[in-house]
């Protein structure tokens, strides 16, 4: 492979917010490293396509300013592309059996969809075949993360797309909204998180939604709300319920405030307030938004860090392996090419 730049940008930790009376932990403990996935760097693409970043960001400032949906529809993705098997665009193949068609993913925004696909052909125009769908997804989804004015944080490139979908198996893995809190704390310490990741994580409900089935179980905490959700379903079964009830369109701390309430629209938002440890989590960043900003970014990134099998090729279209003759597998022979 073409000598390339190892070294690891430091995380930049910004924008956080005055603090309360509570007590933050050190900026130290929130940048907690994470090792890089063998084959990868932060700069890979920095010969090869040099603008890369550049053509992602006018991208994804374009559909955010076209539609709302964005930000949460780039963050469901890629943490379900992800949690399965890392990071490799195995979610966008199309198929028979494809990831799309299990349960866990109903609901992929169209749109965030033929976003990837549409920078992944804008991309391919400029620097040739040398970025994969993987890569793309993980530095679109960090663009929608900083462009909701959280921090910054470093994603590994150089990943190559999968050639097949996650197995059903794998896919369940990823949390579902009936998960009690036991489900979810050793779901997420399977794959490397801990409880203050898993909350962190889940505070990205802020401008997520969810279908009646997600919720039609919802049982427990404060009855009225509950009541209020089984009314608006059953008026209309097709609603599409925000997860954060008091501010959907932006991202803020305001989920975690509403947990405190007893507003939590799945029964797995609610659970995180069942456990000692994760109810403090929620507490913390319900009284401090940037501590939550920063964590958020920082469990990101260890989401962007999970290891995959990095097998496989840079697709010619996201939704589907290349035909004979046009896969491409040695990164460092293209890359190369274009040096």
């Amino acid at each position: 492979m073409a000598a390339l730049s190892r070294a690891a940008m430091v995380l930049t930790m910004m924008g956080l917010a005055a603090t309360s009376a509570l007590s933050q932990p050190s900026l130290i403990s929130m940048t907690t490293d994470v090792p890089l996935p063998d084959g990868l760097s932060y700069d890979f693409h920095a010969l090869s396509c040099n603008n890369l970043q550049n053509m992602v960001r006018e991208a994804v400032q374009g559909a955010m300013a076209r539609d709302a949906g964005v930000v949460p529809g780039l963050l469901r993705l890629f943490f379900h592309d992800c949690f399965p098997q890392g990071c490799d665009a195995s979610i966008l193949l199309t198929g028979g059996n494809s990831e799309q068609n299990m349960p866990q993913n109903g609901g992929l925004r169209r749109s965030v969809l033929d976003l990837i696909e549409s920078i992944r052909a804008t991309v391919h125009r400029a620097c040739g075949p040398t970025v994969s769908c993987a890569d793309i997804t993980s530095l679109a989804t960090k663009e929608a993360v900083m462009q909701s004015r959280l921090p910054g944080y470093d994603v590994p490139l150089g990943r190559r797309d999968s050639l097949a979908p996650a197995t059903a198996q794998q896919v369940g893995i990823l949390p579902g909204p009936d998960f009690n809190v036991q489900q979810l704390v050793r779901n997420f310490a399977d794959r490397g998180f801990d409880k203050m990741d898993l909350v962190a994580l889940s505070g990205a409900h802020t401008v997520g939604k969810a279908s009646c089935g997600s919720f039609r179980n919802r049982a427990g905490e404060n009855a009225d709300f509950v009541r209020m959700l089984q009314q608006v379903c059953a008026r209309n079964p097709g609603h599409l319920q925000d997860l954060d009830v008091t501010t959907p369109n932006t991202f803020d701390n305001r989920y975690f405030n509403n947990l405190q309430m007893g507003r939590g629209v799945l029964n797995s938002d609610m659970a995180l307030t069942h456990d000692g440890e994760t109810k403090n989590w929620v507490n913390n960043f319900a009284g401090n938004q940037g501590w939550f900003f920063s964590q958020f970014s920082t469990s990101m990134r260890k989401l962007a860090h999970l290891p995959g099998g990095n097998i496989g090729e840079i697709r010619n279209n996201c939704f589907r392996r290349n035909g004979n003759g046009e896969s491409v597998f040695l990164a460092a022979e293209v890359f190369a090419a274009f040096a």
